[in-house]
């Protein structure tokens, strides 16, 4: 009989979360822009992301001119200006965002979805998207905390290390460029150039629309036209150039005057349509990926309390985004950090993960997959990668089922062919551990009087 109870609400639970878990609807507006749509009828509201292939990687010489173009958009157009904008926006109930990165620029709008505040609200968020004015005090108003911003990283010895070992990795590549730019490209930059890159990019053919709400196959598909028949005709961003592969090992350690040694090893990792992708996100998640389960936590910190965390990750985009394994450790056990490190990284890639934890990293993944759809916002933030890097439909309703489905020989082998140890790059960020003891030496000694 408790057999029969646990079969019973085992099956109900996997019930309840393929009912819970969205099927997209996907269709093309007149003028060709792409559209995701979730109905979600419980709340009166809803989220929509209008996202443009405009991210860092459009920004050629000029890097951070994605950024500064997209956080202009709500500074004002020839009808309004930023203090009206804001002000319509909160009056209607209704928040204006935006979110740039590498790849993409995204615009954002969550809205009641009363008729009248949501067509406002709608109007005035195309009115921003396709209109703005790009003036002068506001270019030079973000300009000057784009640049508080930067000279705020350059004494960070994190972000030091991030973008140093992002250079390593990617050398000329786009992706190499930090999305904010740099104090020299952020200085340089003149309205023109903004409204150039706005009007290159901003554009029906380079668009998609993604939207969670309470509304009708036939309300999401007026709406959706009614933003994408504003956007100008155009051409979609070329193709992402491919990332090169390191040809050898590259080791910087840059001095920082701090008590902590920043440490960063990695090399190229994977895209977002990789045959290889379950395999490697489950595989890291058991290596570095899930805090105090993974492997490099647990010898780094548990076992030897070099660190206070130790973790890995793989970023996945158009082209191999960035495999990296970083940790925080006393000036003084940096070399025998690193050292651990690496043979963590390197045992696991010549044996692969232990079958039990495997299991439990998958139980886990899998246990709190409900917890990444509970939101209309998470939902539209799926929708976005989903219809932007051309993920299947279904990704959501398989992803358990792919999960399951990972093995440790998978595991195994994806990382033999895609890791390479003798060819990772490292970084180290941090002060110099003989200085640090000739300092605490010099602390201890008592002054001599010299009267």
């Amino acid at each position: 009989m408790k057999f029969l109870s646990l079969s019973f609400l085992v099956c109900l639970a996997w019930s309840q979360l393929a009912h819970a878990v969205p099927e997209i609807e996907h269709w093309t507006t007149e003028n060709g822009v792409r559209v995701y749509f979730v109905p979600a009828p419980d709340l009166p509201m809803v989220d929509i992301e209008v996202t443009f292939a405009a991210g860092s990687v459009r920004d050629e010489a000029a890097s951070g001119l994605a950024a500064i173009t997209l956080y202009l958009l709500n500074e004002g157009t020839p009808k309004h200006d930023a203090d009206a904008i804001a002000e319509q926006f909160a009056n209607l109930g209704a928040r204006f965002s935006v979110e740039t990165g590498r790849e993409m620029a995204t615009v954002k709008l969550r809205s009641l979805t009363e008729d009248n505040l949501l067509s406002a609200a709608v109007d005035l968020f195309t009115e921003v998207l396709t209109r703005p004015s790009f003036e002068a005090p506001a270019l030079e108003r973000l300009r000057q905390q784009t640049l508080a911003g930067l000279n705020y990283k350059q004494q960070q010895p994190s972000e030091i290390a991030s973008e140093t070992f992002s250079h390593l990795v990617f050398a000329d590549h786009p992706y190499a460029n930090d999305p904010e730019g740099s104090i020299e490209t952020v200085t340089a930059f003149t309205r023109e150039q903004v409204q150039a890159f706005h009007q290159r990019y901003y554009v029906a053919p380079n668009a998609q629309i993604a939207l969670v709400g309470a509304l009708t196959r036939e309300q999401a598909e007026a709406l959706t036209q009614k933003i994408a028949s504003q956007l100008p005709d155009g051409e979609a961003a070329a193709p992402v150039p491919p990332v090169p592969e390191l040809a050898e090992p590259k080791r910087v350690h840059i001095a920082f005057p701090s008590t902590q040694t920043h440490i960063l090893i990695g090399q190229t990792g994977m895209t977002r349509d990789d045959e290889d992708y379950f395999p490697l996100y489950v595989g890291n998640q058991v290596l570095g990926g899930s805090g105090f389960a993974s492997e490099l936590m647990h010898e780094v910190r548990e076992e030897r309390g070099l660190a206070y965390s130790a973790y890995s990750y793989i970023s996945a985009r158009k082209r191999k985004g960035a495999f990296v394994a970083g940790a925080q450790t006393r000036n003084d056990q940096t070399e025998t950090a690193l050292s651990v490190m690496l043979e963590v990284i390197k045992n696991f890639i010549e044996k692969g993960p232990d079958e039990e934890k495997l299991a439990a990293i998958k139980r886990n993944i899998t246990g709190g997959f409900p917890l990444r759809v509970d939101s209309n916002s998470k939902i539209v933030n799926y929708l976005t990668v989903i219809g932007f890097y051309g993920m299947p439909l279904d990704h959501l309703q398989k992803f358990n089922k792919r999960v399951d489905a990972v093995t440790a020989e998978m595991i195994q082998s994806a990382f033999q062919r895609r890791i390479h140890p003798d060819k990772l790059v490292i970084v180290t960020v941090g002060g110099d551990a003989q200085a640090d003891n000739k300092s605490e030496t010099a602390a201890e000694t008592p002054a001599v009087n010299a009267n």
